[in-house]
């Protein structure tokens, strides 16, 4: 046999082997080593770094990699300060998700265990978007949820008079405010369409009491001037229309008075506009 031949028979049977003794190894249950897991790199971070992990989580959108990875700095790690920045990371992601109800949960639970965190004033405006993203924007509907957004944010300005969400909360809160006045407002007109005095009255005064800004409170007294002359109450009726003719002078609604209770309003400046639609 030429010298060629004998190495590679030799290589042959020396591969063999090999397999031979790899097959062994592997049927005797040695693992060979592997890369190492995800869980092994995250034990290997610290808890800031398992709390920055989590947030790029967020970031990027994979929520449910960031909520694990929250609920594992909560869970495992509860008398680290990050622990509580990872409870209310863990609001902030059903927010982000538009898991409305869990989010107004885990923020409430945020604020009934940490009263006094220094995001406190974060955490009340974001309680109260939860409340006022999960309303319905079509006045005529149920408005619940609307009101509590307004029973949340009552009262922030003043409580968290250096916060960065004082504008966006009190352009939110006069929003949601004019929203429920609308809600009573359509209450009110259907009543005074169906000529129930008494109901126009309930309606309209409780829309002026509690929201005198609104957009239509112009409307809202025009009305009551007219459900009060037909209830036969003049002087309640002429009040509403001195209370028109003053807080909002150049408004169409008193076009409304003189066309429905002609003998209430004498003359009236229309300036050529036409009644609005009710």
């Amino acid at each position: 046999m030429s010298s060629g031949r004998r190495i590679l028979t030799c290589a042959l049977r020396l591969g063999r082997t090999f397999g031979l003794a790899l097959a062994l190894v592997l049927a005797a249950g040695v693992a060979l080593p592997r890369p190492a897991s995800a869980q092994v790199q995250r034990k290997n971070l610290t808890v800031e770094e398992q709390y920055e992990l989590g947030l790029r989580y967020m970031k990027r959108g994979y929520y449910v990699k960031a909520l694990e990875q929250f609920n594992r700095i909560r869970n495992y790690h509860r008398d680290d300060p990050y622990a509580v920045k990872a409870e209310l990371a863990i609001a902030d992601v059903h927010y982000k998700k538009a898991e409305w109800d869990q989010a107004r949960v885990a923020y409430e639970d945020f604020m009934r265990l940490h009263p006094r965190h220094e995001d406190i004033d974060y955490v009340v405006y974001r309680l109260g978007l939860t409340s006022f993203k999960k309303a319905p924007r079509i006045a005529a509907r149920d408005q619940i949820w609307t009101r509590q957004a307004v029973n949340t944010w009552t009262g922030f300005d003043t409580r968290f008079a250096d916060s960065e969400h004082v504008e966006e909360v009190q352009d939110l809160l006069t929003r949601a405010r004019n929203r429920l006045a609308r809600k009573e407002f359509i209450i009110g007109r259907f009543y005074y369409k169906r000529g129930a005095w008494a109901a126009v009255v309930g309606r309209m005064e409780g829309l002026l009491r509690t929201y005198p800004a609104s957009p239509d409170a112009a409307e809202a007294l025009a009305m009551l001037a007219i459900a009060r002359w037909n209830l036969a109450e003049p002087e309640a009726a002429r009040q509403a229309v001195e209370r028109l003719k003053t807080d909002h002078p150049n408004s169409r609604a008193l076009l409304r008075v003189r066309r429905r209770a002609p003998g209430l309003v004498g003359s009236v400046d229309a300036g050529g506009a036409t009644e609005a639609a009710p």
